[in-house]
């Protein structure tokens, strides 16, 4: 059923070759969901429309949950999609039609593998973004002028918005309800899906996904011996003896190759171990802190804290197999 009342504004989804139909679908019913709530209230509705691009390289509506109304849309939402993001030349002409629907007034808002659509405009240059954590390091290597943040689940920055994995769709449908029908709706819509409206954050689920096609081989030996070492600690003088190098030469090197310094990402090696100990093990956080080399838990918890954005216990709480959540 489609929430009917005043329109107070209309969303446009771009879809594209593989687009996420979950996304598709799933954020036009949220919308009208957030209608129903918003109608209730004697308050607006929203008007979501999809558009597709036809053989002469225009865009057109392919479906509107309020025909016959004109007009263009608002915001303009970009889908992911479960396979690959699109390349420079698939991207131009979507980036072509979204710069021309900015330059008019709308807000634009990507999720996940659609930030490459929205970044290939250009308006992401010196400018804050997300998209799904697994695409980071190749969304770098595209659009180096972009502030990438990929532990964040949605970045509001005004006139865009950026969602970051495949499932944050529901995210990003909040937060444009939240503009367009008010914080109360919003809340609303989020407890009828049974999504939780805040708190959640990207770096709670990604995996430290380390940077090893640099080419740099002296590095990538130490990368492989650091992973040997199962979590164990190093000190940099260790790390660079592996290779024969100059301690400032080796720092400086391994930081050009990963993108960190070596002790950054030893941390984010012993943080990837104790994830992997919450789990799926009975150990205490004390035990799992000593267990990858931390002989004080407190330091060893605020350093969790900071890398994966909840404390230990939460992340089991989480996260963990029945068995290990009981611990």
């Amino acid at each position: 059923m489609v929430a009917t009342g005043e329109i107070r504004a209309e969303v446009g989804i771009l879809l594209y070759a593989g687009c996420q139909a979950a996304m598709v679908h799933g954020i036009t019913d949220l919308f009208d969901i957030a209608g129903q709530f918003s109608a209730q209230r004697a308050g607006p509705v929203l008007r979501t429309s999809h558009w597709g691009m036809t053989d002469d390289g225009g865009f057109v509506r392919t479906f509107d949950t309020h025909d016959g109304q004109g007009g263009m849309p608002e915001i303009w939402l970009i889908p992911g999609r479960l396979t690959g993001v699109p390349d420079a030349v698939e991207a131009a002409p979507y980036a072509r039609w979204l710069l021309d629907r900015h330059a008019q007034g709308a807000t634009l808002a990507s999720n996940c593998g659609g930030a490459f659509l929205l970044a290939a405009t250009g308006l992401l240059a010196g400018r804050p973004a997300t998209t799904h954590w697994l695409f980071a390091e190749p969304f770098r290597d595209r659009f180096p002028d972009v502030r990438l943040d990929c532990d964040r689940i949605v970045i509001d920055d005004g006139d865009i918005l950026t969602a970051g994995g495949l499932m944050a769709w529901t995210d990003l449908g909040l937060r444009v309800v939240d503009r367009l029908l008010g914080p109360t709706v919003m809340i609303d819509t989020g407890k009828f899906l049974l999504v939780d409206p805040a708190g959640r954050e990207q770096k709670h689920y990604a995996r430290f996904m380390p940077r090893m096609t640099h080419g740099d081989e002296p590095i990538l030996k130490v990368q492989h011996w650091l992973q040997a070492r199962e979590a164990k600690a190093a000190s940099v003088g260790e790390m660079a003896a592996q290779v024969g190098m100059e301690e400032r030469t080796f720092q400086r090197r391994f930081k050009a190759a990963t993108g960190m310094t070596p002790i950054e990402y030893a941390q984010h090696l012993r943080v990837g171990k104790a994830r992997e100990l919450l789990e799926f093990t009975k150990r205490t956080v004390d035990q799992i802190a000593w267990s990858v080399g931390y002989e004080d838990a407190a330091a060893f918890r605020k350093l969790f804290h900071r890398i994966v954005g909840l404390s230990p216990g939460d992340y089991r709480q989480r996260f963990a197999a029945p068995a290990a959540r009981a611990a």
